[in-house]
């Protein structure tokens, strides 16, 4: 039987952090746009090194012409790579997604599936993205996504020492209900967006300053 990692500090402090998430961001979701598992795996690939709104921009074009992974599949990686261009990477990014969508026409019919294996076996996707897929699009709680703003805002709540994010994530998961892995996972990344910034965090207005160890020492 595995042992069970410690919480990182005070559970009181750690429940108060969950608590005001959730009293702060109650509606917060994925705000990357898709209409299917696939269009949100095709989004979340895309948006390695770019930003939700620049991705969202995107895909809306994207979509129209290939809704599913057999659209995709079937065409070529030169004309993809011209409608995924402002993403950054595209050249890596058109052969992925095309290359994923070419995997699930042959092996699952179009279909993406639901295990963190199958999913991490596909081109462009390590846990972050089968995370946001499983959790967002199939309601899974299989672990948490770590991107960006949840690696700077774990190390700041002091929830994680950690810096890599599969660590980071183990870390995350000791400590937060699973039930509420998806959603929490969402509130930190929009409190990551709207008040805990990289360069300047808005200390003075954030609910959560009274049990972060990292409030006004940014």
């Amino acid at each position: 039987m595995a042992k069970k990692r410690k919480a990182k500090g005070d559970p009181d402090r750690i429940a108060a952090i969950i608590a005001g998430l959730e009293a702060l961001y109650p509606d917060a979701h994925c705000e990357l746009n898709f209409a299917s598992p696939f269009q949100l795996l095709i989004a979340t690939i895309l948006s390695a090194q770019s930003t939700d709104r620049m991705v969202n921009s995107v895909t809306s074009t994207l979509f129209a012409r290939f809704p599913d992974a057999f659209a995709l599949a079937a065409t070529e990686v030169a004309v993809v790579e011209k409608l995924v261009m402002r993403t950054g990477f595209f050249r890596q990014k058109a052969k992925n997604i095309v290359g994923a969508a070419r995997i699930l026409v042959r092996d699952q019919n179009g279909e993406v599936p639901r295990t963190m294996d199958e999913l991490t076996a596909l081109p462009g996707v390590a846990r972050k993205t089968a995370n946001v897929v499983l959790g967002s699009a199939y309601r899974m709680e299989e672990g948490i996504a770590v991107d960006t703003h949840v690696t700077r805002l774990a190390g700041r709540l002091g929830l994680s020492r950690e810096t890599a994010p599969v660590k980071i994530e183990r870390d995350l998961m000791a400590i937060f209900p699973r039930h509420k892995w998806t959603q929490l996972g969402h509130q930190i990344i929009w409190h990551g967006r709207r008040i805990c910034h990289a360069r300047k965090p808005q200390c003075h207005a954030c609910a959560l300053a009274p049990h972060c160890p990292s409030a006004g020492k940014v």
